[in-house]
C-alpha cells in the first residue's frame, strides 16, 4: 500500500510540474502574440493616416485613385503577412501546449 502511495505522489507532482509548464508556455506565447498583434496595429493605423495625407495633398482623381489603390495593395499584403505570422505563432503554442500530453501518453505506453 505504501508503495501505491509513493506512486500516486510522483504522479501527482509530475501532473503539476506539466501543468506549470503549459502555464508558463501559454504566459509567454500569449504575450508574443498580443505584441504582434499590437505592432499590426500600430502600423496599420500609421499606414492609415499616411495615406489619408496623400489623400488630402491629392490634386486630380487620377492621384487620388493611385493613392487608395496603393493604400489598398499595402493593407492587403500587409494583412497576408501578419495572418501567416500569427497563424505560426498559434500553431508554435498548441505543439508547446501539447508536449507534456504527448510526454505523458508515451510515459503511460511505456509503462504497460
Amino acid at each position: 500500500m505504501f508503495k501505491n502511495f509513493e506512486d500516486m505522489q510522483k504522479f501527482s507532482k509530475e501532473q503539476l510540474d506539466a501543468a506549470s509548464a503549459v502555464g508558463a508556455t501559454v504566459s509567454k506565447s500569449v504575450q508574443e502574440i498580443a505584441a504582434e498583434v499590437t505592432d499590426y496595429s500600430m502600423k496599420s493605423v500609421e499606414g492609415a493616416s499616411a495615406a489619408f495625407e496623400k489623400l488630402v495633398a491629392s490634386k486630380s482623381i487620377e492621384s487620388v485613385l493611385q493613392v487608395q489603390g496603393d493604400f489598398a495593395k499595402a493593407s492587403y499584403e500587409s494583412f497576408v503577412a501578419q495572418s501567416t505570422k500569427l497563424g505560426e505563432l498559434y500553431t508554435g503554442l498548441a505543439k508547446e501546449m501539447f508536449k507534456p500530453v504527448e510526454a505523458a501518453v508515451a510515459k503511460a505506453t511505456a509503462a504497460r
